[in-house]
C-alpha cells in the first residue's frame, strides 16, 4: 500500500486563516465535537470525585474505577453498530443525533439529581448512557473529515479534531470537580445538558459535501466496504502500532482512576486540586495535538520516544509528592499523548482506504478502548489497598514494553517521515 506525499504549504498557505475560521463547516462540527467531549469529560471527572470526596465511604478506588469502566465499555460493545450506522447512514445526521440523545439523557438526570442526591445504580447508568453516544460522535466526526476539508487540509484538519480531547480534558475536567463541589450533581448533569444540546445546533448548521470514492488516495477504493474482521488484518502495520496503544492504555488511561485518590490521600485536596491536575494534563495534551506533527522521524519511532518521555512524567508524582511537580509531569505527560495522537490519527487517514474508513475508525475506537474498562476496575480494586504513588510508578514501569514494541516495528517504505504539516 502507498500513501500520498503530504501536500507542500506555501508561505501564502502558511498566512491564511486557521482552518475553523476559513471552513464554516468545519469550525461548526469542530466546536460541537469540543462541546460534547467536555461534556461528557466534565460528567466523567465531576462523577469520579463525586464518587471518592461524598457518595462513597468504603472501597472508594473500585467505585470510581467501576464507574470510569462503564463509561469506555460502549466504545468497544457497540463498535459494529456504530461502524454499520456510520457507513449507512448521513454523517450529520448521525452526529446531531447523537448529541440530541446525550443532551436528553444527561437532563433527565438534571432533574432527578435536582430533588436529592441520585442513586448510585442512576448515575452510572447516566455515564453509560453519554459514553455510548459519544462512541457514535467521535468516529463519525472523523470519518466525515474529506466530506468538510479539502485533501490539502486533512492533518491540520486531524489536528484540529484531536485537539478536542485536550480541550475538553482542560475545560471539561477543570470545570467537572468544582461543578460538584458548589452545585453537586444537579448542576453537573445541566451543564453538560447545555453543551450537549449546543452541539446538536452547531452540527444541524454545517453543510457536509459528497465525496467521491477514492479522492485523496491512490489506492482504488473496493466497490463495498470490508467487513470488519478483515479490516486490521488487512492492514498488518497498521494493526501492530494498535496493538502497541492498546497496551500502553493499560497504563496511560489509569491516571483518571488515580487522580481523584491521589488528591484526596496524598495532596490532601479538594476539587481545586483535581481541577489542576486535570487542566494540567488537558493543557500539555492540547499543546501536543498542535505541535506533534512537528515532532521529527518516523511515526513510531517519534510514538516511542513520546511513550518513554511519558513513562517518566507518570513515575514522577510516585517519587514526589509536591502539587507544583505533580502538575507539571501531568503537563508532560498530556503533551505526550497529545503529539502522538495527531502523529498516528494523520497516518491512518492517508493509509486507510476511503471506503474502509467508517469501519476502521469504529474498529480503532474499539481496539484502543478495550483495554479501559481493564484499567479502570484494576487501578480502581489496586487503590484500595496500594499508596496511589505506587500506582503511579506502576503506569510509567508498565509504559516500557509499549514503548520498546513501537520503536521495533519495521516501517512500510511509504510511511511518510516527515513532521511538518
Amino acid at each position: 500500500m502507498t500513501t500520498a506525499p503530504p501536500p507542500v504549504r506555501t508561505g501564502a498557505d502558511r498566512r491564511r486563516a486557521p482552518l475553523v475560521l476559513r471552513n464554516r463547516a468545519f469550525g461548526a462540527v469542530w466546536l460541537g465535537q469540543v462541546l460534547t467531549q467536555a461534556a461528557v469529560r466534565m460528567f466523567q471527572v465531576g462523577t469520579a470525585w463525586w464518587l471518592v470526596a461524598y457518595a462513597v465511604h468504603d472501597a472508594r478506588g473500585l467505585a470510581s474505577g467501576l464507574f470510569m469502566a462503564a463509561c469506555t465499555l460502549p466504545a468497544v460493545a457497540l463498535a459494529p453498530v456504530v461502524a454499520a450506522a456510520v457507513a449507512r447512514f448521513a454523517h450529520r445526521s448521525v452526529l446531531r443525533t447523537a448529541a440530541a440523545l446525550a443532551g436528553g439523557a444527561s437532563g433527565a438526570l438534571a432533574l432527578w439529581a435536582s430533588g436529592g442526591g441520585p442513586p448510585l445504580a442512576t448515575v452510572y447508568a447516566a455515564g453509560l448512557a453519554l459514553a455510548a453516544c459519544q462512541a457514535f460522535f467521535d468516529p463519525c466526526l472523523t470519518t466525515s473529515v474529506p466530506e468538510l476539508v479539502d485533501d490539502a487540509d486533512i492533518e491540520t484538519a486531524t489536528g484540529f479534531e484531536l485537539s478536542t480531547q485536550s480541550l475538553a480534558g482542560l475545560g471539561g475536567a477543570l470545570l467537572g470537580a468544582l461543578t460538584v463541589d458548589r452545585a453537586g450533581v444537579a448542576g453537573l448533569a445541566a451543564g453538560c445538558a447545555a453543551a450537549y444540546l449546543g452541539a446538536a445546533l452547531l452540527v444541524a448548521s454545517a453543510r457536509f459535501r459528497t465525496v467521491e470514492p477514492g479522492a485523496g488516495a491512490d489506492v482504488p477504493a473496493p466497490s463495498r466496504p470490508r467487513p470488519l474482521r478483515r479490516i486490521l488484518g488487512e492492514l498488518p502495520y497498521v494493526r501492530r502500532i494498535l496493538v502497541c496503544f492498546t497496551a500502553a492504555n493499560l497504563f496511560t488511561t489509569a491516571v483518571f482512576v488515580v487522580i481523584p485518590l491521589y488528591t484526596r490521600s496524598v495532596l490532601a485536596g479538594g476539587g481545586g486540586t483535581v481541577a489542576l491536575l486535570e487542566a494540567s494534563l488537558g493543557t500539555g495534551a492540547l499543546v501536543g495535538s498542535f505541535t506533534g506533527a512537528r515532532v521529527p522521524g518516523r511515526p513510531t519511532v517519534a510514538g516511542a520516544c513520546c511513550l518513554g518521555l511519558m513513562a517518566v512524567a507518570l513515575a514522577v508524582p510516585g517519587l514526589v509528592g509536591q502539587r507544583p511537580v505533580v502538575a507539571g509531569a501531568l503537563a508532560v505527560a498530556g503533551w505526550c499523548a497529545g503529539a502522538v495522537g495527531v502523529r498516528f490519527v494523520a497516518l491512518f487517514q492517508r493509509l486507510v482506504p476511503p471506503a474502509d474508513k467508517p469501519g476502521f475508525f469504529a474498529v480503532m475506537q474499539a481496539v484502543l478502548g478495550a483495554s479501559l474498562p481493564v484499567a479502570s476496575l484494576a487501578f480502581g480494586f489496586a487503590g484500595d489497598f496500594l499508596s496511589p504513588q505506587v500506582l503511579c510508578l506502576v503506569q510509567g514501569v508498565g509504559l516500557v514494553p509499549a514503548a520498546c514494541a513501537l520503536a521495533l516495528l519495521e516501517s512500510p517504505a511509504a510511511e511518510p517521515a516527515g513532521g511538518a504539516r
